[in-house]
């Protein structure tokens, strides 16, 4: 049987709800092997739900204390979950460098032109009025930004694990400003997948939308998860929690759904020695 792993979690230094401690005895109760925190950072800025730059020493004193105390129940990891702006912030291990991460998850929220910005994951009249400011309306054009944004991370820039890969559908379900059946959709995914397979990434598959109610499935969707497992692609499982009450949330879920998509393995982190500051992996049979 594979580890049990998290590597998606977010804490009360970002928009989490509890401690970093209070996670880890949940995980511990939850019999996890592991467990690793993310939060959220586009450091040196950050909005509100961000770790505020003040408090990234704080967070990764407060992360490496629990590892220590807590090593004999429970693999703990510390990373971040870097947000992708260009020209603003770059999801790398040099911009982390000073704080020593095990690990990296790319994310795209932001999508930015020169009409303004907005968050593809915040509320549906958020998400329709940055379609309508930036795109003039035409949805399309917002999801060809979105991954061609994410193609360009992942170009640029060097990290771990690719976050929450369509994370666009997340408000679709009640706006409708595209359809995933479309042959041009099928081309945008198509263009990301490509883009994975020429490096070593993991791409996570997140649990989040359905714990917290925004979505019925897992990101990504069963096209794209095909299309990973047939490039040979790793994946892990992850909930994206904001509280203990969802750090397993949906795990059957996702793993019936890489079962589908044919796997029969999951990347488990190895953390980084001495020699390297960058995180391997090993495949696990689930």
């Amino acid at each position: 049987m594979s580890s049990k792993t998290n590597y998606h979690s977010h804490t009360n230094f970002c928009d989490g709800k509890c401690t970093a401690e209070e996670m880890v005895k949940a995980a511990i109760e939850k019999k996890f092997d592991a467990f690793g925190f993310s939060g959220h950072s586009m450091y040196p800025f950050a909005e509100d739900w961000h770790i505020a730059p003040r408090d990234h020493e704080n967070y990764v004193t407060e992360i490496r204390r629990l590892e220590k105390e807590y090593k004999s129940q429970l693999d703990i990891l510390m990373g971040f979950e870097a947000d992708y702006i260009p020209s603003m912030c770059e999801t790398t291990f040099k911009r982390f460098e000073s704080f020593k991460p095990d690990y990296l998850i790319g994310s795209v929220h932001y999508i930015v032109n020169e009409k303004g910005f907005f968050t593809v994951d915040e509320s549906s009249e958020g998400v329709r009025n940055g379609i309508e400011r930036l795109f003039n309306g035409n949805g399309k054009k917002c999801v060809q930004e979105y991954f061609y944004l994410q193609r360009e991370m992942i170009r640029n820039c060097d990290f771990t694990i690719l976050g929450h890969a369509d994370l666009i559908r997340k408000r679709n379900g009640e706006l409708k400003f595209f359809d995933e059946s479309e042959s041009w959709y099928k081309k945008e995914v198509k263009a990301l997948v490509k883009e994975i397979a020429k490096t070593n990434l993991i791409v996570e598959i997140n649990t989040g939308a359905i714990t917290r109610g925004a979505m019925d499935d897992v990101y990504p969707n069963a096209y794209m998860m095909e299309l990973l497992c047939e490039n040979n692609i790793p994946v892990t499982i992850s909930s994206d929690c904001h509280s203990v009450d969802s750090i397993d949330g949906a795990f059957d879920r996702a793993l019936a759904a890489i079962k589908k998509a044919g796997y029969t393995q999951k990347a488990v982190l190895i953390r980084p020695d001495s020699s390297s500051s960058e995180p391997s992996f090993k495949l696990e049979t689930i």
